[in-house]
């Protein structure tokens, strides 16, 4: 194992030290390297002398942040602990490492101060003692910590299973093995790497980040669509991992031909950034653009390390778009996001792959299966994902995000209810995740399914739902065994079938098609638009009412 640097932040008193010193434990059990740099230590051996201005505490920091690095770059998980109370400088160590957990140890300030044997904490909030972090001087809590952890409410096992599951979804440290763990334990364990290896986090945060926003005001902005929005957060939540911005020419035709990126990993679509020839004439390969959302916010710079006239008649034969009448110049590089290019519609069914895989860990899931879904779950759908779940211990629903195209689309927020209530009345709570997926149809074919199935991996699902396409599995049965990383589950149409008396498939159920009731997403979609109610064979009520009073609303 690599080295690497978790970082515990937090206020006196939260735990950071308990936990630092049982996680320290555990991973020396488990044949990692440790050592760990408690903040009240280091204050009295390697910063001696220092007080506790913000220069002095900064100070502090950078030379726990010095030691922390030397540890990691020779291999060894260095562990700190100490207050390090401004967000930036603690930023400014995450840069210099390349492997940096941030942990958050949360917890308020009426637990800290009936905790506290001391009473520092009731001295100072009556005014008794000056200066103290977290009463009159400043703490700023991390924006986008690996881990939080609130041990006001946790016990400091299950805070330690958070940091252990974490560490274990990044591929940090290894499961344990020799005993059957506790399910806190093993949470996370032994969910599937995204693919890739490690998880992309596009996102520039601190002062990185302030200095790119000033700087992306005077850069020549290029204008997202709609779909380019989406290819941004895809690339900088990770969800497209491994790729770290849109391709350039020699990935491209790699991908459309071989389905390969050139250093050889399986990748089926382009991700390509179209603009103008017109615009394309004012950048330079090597300079930087700013990427400009529809809103008119810039979300993002772009290294620019490739621009090149596109094959439109070869991308269209290989993944069935139409070739554009505009003959646009492709951008290709890594790009660094400033924030999202949309705001998140449902933020309660918002989550990205470091969530999803955060959430799979705490609840023990390792073998989890994906199910895509662009319109309401009918009684198909819940037959498929059921008999998945037979052998799988969680399900992802994967909602797609687009807004509907038409009058005739259902709506996505309507697709939500109707799958919430499907999920609460049919399906065992604890079970199930419903979430939004922000990735746009390309209409690719064959290839889009594999494309889902990569970012499934990314979002932490080991299997994925196939359909009955002939193509697409003639492709997942072709790659090498290994290279896919997630298990494709083929299943058949499903259809009522009026011998068996409840759904089935031709695997399944006796009888020819005057046996068979069955409905598609399309066929339920037209008996809606003509304001029939879907029978119960095929829709469960409940998800027929709310879908007969949307679309009569619309």
């Amino acid at each position: 194992m690599s080295g690497f640097v978790v970082w515990f932040t937090g206020l006196s008193g939260s735990g950071k030290s308990t936990l630092a010193a049982m996680l320290a434990a555990e991973l020396r059990h488990r044949g990692v390297h440790v050592e760990s740099l408690d903040g009240d230590e280091v204050r009295t051996h390697l910063s001696k002398g220092l007080g506790f201005s913000r220069e002095d505490r900064d100070t502090n920091v950078r030379r726990i942040g010095f030691v922390a690095r030397l540890l990691a770059r020779s291999g060894a998980c260095a562990i700190t602990a100490a207050i390090s109370p401004y967000r930036a400088v603690r930023d400014e160590q995450r840069r210099q490492v390349e492997r940096f957990v941030e942990v958050y140890t949360r917890c308020s300030l009426p637990v800290l101060a009936e905790r506290d044997p001391k009473g520092l904490y009731k001295k100072a909030l009556a005014g008794e003692i000056k200066g103290f972090t977290g009463v009159d001087d400043p703490y700023e809590a991390p924006e986008q910590a690996e881990v939080v952890v609130d041990t006001g409410v946790e016990t400091t096992e299950e805070s330690l299973g958070k940091i252990l599951a974490t560490l274990e979804a990044l591929g940090l440290v290894p499961a344990l093995a020799g005993r059957r763990p506790r399910p806190r334990e093993r949470a996370g364990r032994a969910l599937v790497a995204p693919h890739g290896g490690e998880l992309v986090d596009r996102f520039a945060r601190g002062p990185e980040r302030d200095a790119l926003a000033e700087r992306a005001k005077g850069l020549v902005a290029v204008d997202l669509d709609a779909r380019a929005e989406s290819d941004v957060e895809m690339i900088a939540t990770g969800a497209f991992s491994p790729l770290q911005g849109f391709l350039g020419s020699k990935d491209y035709l790699r991908v459309l031909g071989d389905l390969r990126l050139e250093n050889g990993l399986l990748w089926p679509v382009p991700i390509t950034l179209a603009i103008p020839a017109a615009l394309a004439d004012r950048i330079a390969v090597g300079a930087d653009v700013a990427l400009r959302a529809r809103d008119g916010r810039l979300v993002a710079v772009l290294d620019v390390a490739d621009k090149w006239a596109p094959d439109l008649a070869l991308e269209a034969r290989a993944i069935g778009e139409a070739p554009s009448p505009a003959r646009p110049v492709y951008l290709g590089g890594a790009l660094r996001a400033l924030e999202r290019a949309a705001a998140p519609g449902f933020p309660r069914h918002h989550r990205d792959p470091r969530h999803t895989r955060a959430l799979f860990a705490e609840r023990g899931w390792s073998r989890v299966v994906g199910f895509h879904a662009e319109g309401p779950m009918h009684r198909g759908h819940e037959h498929v994902t059921k008999a998945a779940l037979e052998s799988c211990d969680g399900l992802l629903v994967h909602q797609v995000a687009e807004a509907a195209a038409s009058p005739d689309e259902i709506p996505v927020e309507v697709r939500l209810r109707a799958d919430e209530a499907l999920l609460a009345g049919y399906y065992p709570a604890e079970r199930t995740l419903l979430s939004i997926y922000p990735g746009v149809t390309r209409h690719a074919g064959p290839r889009e399914a594999l494309l889902h199935a990569l970012t499934r991996k990314s979002y932490g699902c080991s299997h994925v739902l196939v359909g009955p396409d002939p193509e697409a599995r003639r492709l997942f049965d072709g790659l090498a065994p290994g290279e896919l990383g997630v298990q494709p589950l083929y299943f058949e149409r499903p259809f009522y079938s009026s011998i068996v008396g409840g759904m089935a498939t031709v695997r399944t159920a006796p009888g020819d098609t005057s046996t068979r009731l069955e409905i598609s997403s399309a066929d339920l979609r037209a008996r809606l638009l003509r304001g029939e109610t879907p029978p119960p064979e095929l829709l469960r009520p409940e998800v027929a009412r709310i879908l007969v009073e949307a679309m009569r609303e619309r």
